[in-house]
């Protein structure tokens, strides 16, 4: 599943919030002075130093792994001050002496924290790693000292409950209103003994966190299955018998075919393998990473986690932690969470038994004897498919070269909203492999920086994701955003580019969603711009923009043959078209398996340390998961949870298609799929109003009405089965 990382400021929303705060502040007075240039002038720490790079882009050619630890500390202390002056005014607490200040306090360890945060993402080592892990619990403290802080928590209280004497705008309400309630969800409000056990579970949950993703890492980086026979690789299309070749000789073998547990590895394997036990081999590599009781092993850590989340909750008043996370999401409460679930699964799953069904018939009349297993799905997923479509995926791979993708995401960019996108080689980056845009709007200005990272590589952690570097803001003068794109795509071969196939075009299109939700936004306030939204919420912004990519008069614009320059032949479109709800039983009920533990894992009522495997297990019978198919994350390596942001939020994708697929059904209804007045709408009404409105009051603005789930179900094939 495609991941997004969300980097907000003061937000309510995210625990730890006070690490991000972006622009440079400190303040005594109702009227704030100008902000000083973020940075310090002559600083021999590139993090610290004012950038002057073009568009204020961080030197990533300057900033060394050592650096980082110094200015993390440094940063720390100056925001700590910044707080203090806050704390310590002799005035009486207003909007613009302490909401407003505190808004724009810790912009260097903001920085700090945004760049290493990408860089430890997308291309780690032994340093930066233990850089994490030392920084963790110093992290976790500090955001509490100032989460915590009895002086800021009264001050801010005292403006809450003044709110209406300070004659404020609509988004200084929402900034009080979300401010308010940050305190109120970090702790403020507790007794001191509750306080000091909330920072130890804190400081606790920060290490576990930052060890569980670095074991799925090292999990997934020390498997390798090493191939020796032709015969087993099936139709593996060329260029990826190329890739595992190099691959093979990467890792010191003079011979042979190598395979790592990396999607743009397995998938491929998995599919057109004749070698059933080497699938298995993978297929069991991939489900048990962290679950092997070894070093790397996670089950101790993650339930360790989800018994200290129980705790905190408990402390915080509410019975769960999916109960504290999902009261500030669209969702409100579990309840509605489960039973959208269960709405979905129902149908799903019915889908996926009838899919078993097809595949085991067609293996046994192969001679092959026994169950169909879930090592075989892919497999047999492609016979079917090209059994009964006639559409075989490796014909299609051609005209799906990720820079020729690339340009139709920009191209479709361009029709709805008008903007354009300019190469920077000049740019610096943390790796070759990154591409550098600066985004224009249709009348020429700039509107910011686009950083695209495709290729995978043991250096970066699995799925694709967005970050920003720089959030929007409009306080002291417009502030730019700067974002990055980031993705697990096959690099390209000694003999071919990087070919990624429909699936893989669809989570660019889903990134680039990500990106222009930060590039569009026009707030006044960080914490409330760009991606700022609740986790259920998030989502749709990036959703939407995959309905293009399918579309026949879209794909004829970008799906060309990279060879010839073909155009995708109209029979390819018509049998991609035919096929759009084909397994979708299996996609579904993987995703939503994967939901249904996310919930488990965070309604459990009681700080008990559960079995992990025994739990799933568990999970997944009450729920009648066939055994064909595993939860898309099993609980050892869902790092979404574990060491993401989706910690009882994974149904967030769900949620959010329901949203995207009745956005989409907005153009479709007009007869233009770029439509100007309903792009212009989308931009205005959502895409550039970050957190300042509710999600569904952003929704309603937008279509008039409340999403209809019926667009998703018929998107999905599940209408009419039960």
């Amino acid at each position: 599943m495609r991941k997004h990382l969300q980097s907000s400021g003061f937000s309510a929303r995210i625990m730890g919030f006070f690490a991000f705060l972006l622009i440079g502040f400190s303040a005594c007075a109702d009227v704030a002075p100008p902000s000083p240039p973020l940075g310090i002038e002559g600083h021999e720490n590139p993090l610290m130093a004012v950038w002057d790079t073009e568009f204020g882009v961080p030197p990533f050619d300057q900033i060394a792994n050592d650096d980082y630890i110094p200015a993390f500390r440094e940063a720390m202390e100056i925001h700590r001050s910044e707080i203090d002056a806050i704390v310590n005014n002799p005035e009486e607490p207003t909007f613009a002496n302490t909401v407003l200040a505190l808004e724009q306090a810790g912009s260097l360890y903001g920085r700090v924290g945004r760049v290493f945060g990408a860089v430890n993402g997308a291309h780690t080592n032994d340093v930066l790693q233990e850089v994490a892990r030392t920084m963790a619990p110093e992290r976790a403290a500090h955001g509490d000292a100032i989460g915590l802080d009895p002086g800021l928590w009264e001050r801010v209280d005292a403006v809450f409950q003044h709110k209406d004497e300070f004659g404020l705008t609509p988004e200084e309400h929402k900034l009080l209103e979300e401010t308010h309630k940050g305190f109120v969800r970090s702790g403020a409000a507790l007794d001191e003994t509750s306080k000091a056990r909330i920072m130890e579970i804190n400081a606790e949950l920060a290490g576990l966190s930052i060890s569980f993703g670095e074991n799925v890492l090292a999990e997934t980086n020390s498997y390798e299955l090493l191939v020796t026979d032709s015969a087993d690789l099936g139709a593996l299309p060329a260029n990826l018998v190329t890739l595992a070749a190099e691959r093979a000789r990467g890792n010191g073998h003079e011979s042979g075919w190598a395979f790592g547990l990396d999607r743009p590895s397995i998938n491929p394997f998995l599919e057109y393998s004749t070698n059933r036990d080497l699938r298995r081999d993978i297929f069991m590599g991939y489900a048990l990473r962290g679950d092997n009781d070894n070093a790397n092993d996670n089950k101790t850590n993650l339930a360790r986690m989800a018994a200290l989340r129980a705790e905190k909750a408990q402390i915080m008043g509410y019975p769960t932690h999916a109960h504290f996370i999902i009261s500030d999401n669209m969702a409100e409460t579990p309840d509605r969470v489960l039973g959208f679930l269960e709405e979905v699964w129902r149908p799903a799953l019915a889908v996926s038994k009838q899919e078993r069904a097809d595949m085991q018939e067609l293996m046994n009349s192969e001679g092959i004897p026994g169950k169909l297993e879930g090592w075989d799905w892919r497999h047999y997923t492609e016979k079917v498919r090209k059994a009964r479509f006639a559409l075989d995926q490796e014909a299609l791979l051609p005209y799906f070269e990720v820079n020729a993708v690339r340009d139709g995401v920009f191209g479709i960019t361009e029709k709805l909203y008008g903007f354009t996108f300019h190469e920077r080689a000049d740019l610096p980056r943390w790796h070759p492999d990154q591409q550098v845009f600066e985004v224009r709007e249709a009348d020429g200005s700039h509107l910011g920086v686009l950083y695209m990272d495709f290729f995978t590589r043991p250096s970066k952690r699995g799925g694709a994701w967005m970050n920003s570097l720089r959030s929007q803001s409009n306080v002291e003068g417009f502030s730019t955003p700067i974002v990055t794109t980031n993705f697990n795509f096959p690099p390209p071969t000694a003999d071919g580019p990087s070919l990624i196939g429909l699936d893989n075009a669809l989570t660019l299109a889903h990134e680039m969603g990500h990106a222009l939700h930060g590039l569009m936004s026009d707030v006044t306030f960080e914490s409330l711009s760009g991606t700022s939204v609740p986790r259920d919420f998030v989502e749709f912004g990036s959703q939407i923009m995959e309905n293009w990519m399918g579309e026949p008069e879209v794909l004829r614009e970008y799906a060309k043959h990279y060879e010839t320059g073909e155009v995708i032949p109209d029979e390819f479109v018509d049998k991609l078209q035919a096929s759009a709800t084909f397994n979708q039983g299996f996609i579904t009920v993987e995703f939503i398996a994967a939901a249904f533990l996310d919930m488990a894992w965070h309604l459990l009522e009681e700080p008990v340390e559960h079995d992990a495997d025994a739990f799933e297990n568990a999970e997944m019978a009450r729920v009648g998961l066939i055994e064909e198919i595993i939860p898309r994350y099993r609980s050892t390596y869902y790092n979404h949870i574990f060491s993401g942001g989706y910690s009882a939020g994974y149904y967030a994708y769900l949620w959010a298609e329901v949203l995207d697929k009745d956005a989409f059904q907005a153009f479709v209804e007009t007869g233009n799929l770029f439509d100007p007045e309903t792009s212009k709408r989308l931009r205005e009404e959502i895409l550039s109003r970050g957190g300042t409105l509710p999600g569904m009051e952003l929704y309603v603005n937008f279509r008039g009405r409340e999403p209809d789930i019926q667009a998703l179900l018929e998107a999905r094939g599940l209408v009419g089965v039960e």
